[in-house]
């Protein structure tokens, strides 16, 4: 990981009150994301890894947030009601995105008494308006932040995984996340040709919960939707398919019932979005120029976001565009390790910020 070499020097004599809470203050990274929200803290990496969830009371008061929040997700009462802020990888409700982005903050800030962030990079969609970056932009200002950096997540991801975007070298990235699919053509530090669609793993989770109630009778949550799109969901054909039990309330008598499920099933449930993301990446290489086209033949496409850990996601573009694809090493984090590196490098990739 690249590490900032600036330094800030100060008087060991005299401190003045200003130069005493900026010593204080720190930067931080942060992908914001439909399913999951990760903060990077200068100097340490990945802090938070935790879904983009809150539990509120009546009043509107926060009771929980991330993981704690996830776990009351589709087992509340009245008195509790779980929200997502984030819908199609943009904020959705600005106040609750707000306390989200506070809560989280405070679980990886030790010091809570004074606003610690100076800085703050927050990773927006490429197909963003000026309106939701604005949403961005503010609920990122009120939950502590003196100033807000935004970068679109196709950047972050190809810095992420360490190409150097500046350079005259064309480079596919694909990031699928929980609420879009992000395709993006990146050459001397900027965005050549963009497409964003709104499908990633919170459609392939509905899809799941609709074709297992079609199919079987049987009415599940999300949650479980996301544990067998994890366990058995695949894009193409596995040597040996998969099978899993699944609980959940039996429509036509209304008692709980146990199926089993098969990896056939699922690949049957989420084709839809699966075929929606390949046509967008189809899509996007007959826009491209024809001199990056053959970068692109040369380097491949790189697939990032929790979409490319999809059974044989990888297998099926390139069996489908007869181009070499390839996984990032960590595709969960690729996207705010970079966003990290530029905010650990400002001066350096100040041109490819928003």
């Amino acid at each position: 990981m690249v590490k900032s070499t600036s330094k800030e020097t100060s008087s060991p004599a005299i401190t003045s009150k200003k130069g005493l809470f900026g010593s204080f203050k720190t930067d931080l990274a942060i992908d914001l994301g439909t399913a999951n929200t990760l903060i990077y803290l200068q100097g340490k990496g990945v802090v938070l890894n935790e879904p983009s969830i809150v539990a509120l009371n009546p009043g509107g008061e926060v009771i929980a947030v991330g993981s704690e929040a996830q776990l009351m997700h589709e087992k509340t009462h009245k008195n509790i009601r779980t929200v997502r802020p984030l819908k199609g990888g943009v904020i959705a409700d600005f106040d609750i995105a707000e306390k989200m982005m506070r809560g989280m903050i405070k679980k990886v800030m030790k010091r809570r008494w004074f606003s610690p962030v100076k800085r703050m990079f927050v990773t927006v969609p490429n197909g963003i308006t000026a309106v939701e970056r604005m949403a961005v932009r503010d609920s990122a200002e009120n939950a502590g932040a003196k100033e807000v950096f935004l970068i679109e997540e196709t950047i972050a991801a190809a810095v992420g995984i360490g190409l150097d975007v500046r350079e005259p070298v064309g480079n596919m990235i694909v990031d699928i996340g929980g609420g879009t699919t992000e395709i993006a053509i990146i050459s001397l530090g900027g965005i050549v040709y963009s497409r964003s669609i709104r499908i990633g793993g919170e459609r392939m989770n509905e899809e799941i919960v609709n074709y297992v109630r079609r199919k079987y009778n049987l009415l599940i949550g999300e949650r479980t939707a996301e544990k067998i799109k994890h366990e058995i969901g695949s894009a193409v054909p596995l040597d040996e398919e998969l099978t899993m039990q699944t609980k959940g309330r039996y429509l036509v008598s209304g008692v709980p019932k146990t199926i089993q499920i098969t990896s056939e099933d699922i690949r049957d449930a989420i084709q839809e979005s699966v075929n929606s993301c390949l046509n967008a990446i189809t899509k996007s290489l007959e826009n491209t120029p024809p001199e990056l086209s053959a970068d692109i033949l040369d380097r491949g496409i790189t697939l990032t976001g929790g979409g490319a850990l999809l059974k044989g996601m990888d297998t099926l573009i390139s069996d489908s565009i007869i181009l070499p694809v390839h996984i990032a090493e960590d595709p969960l984090t690729t996207v705010v390790h970079g966003t990290g590196i530029v905010l650990a490098n400002y001066e350096d990739y100040r041109d490819v910020l928003i």
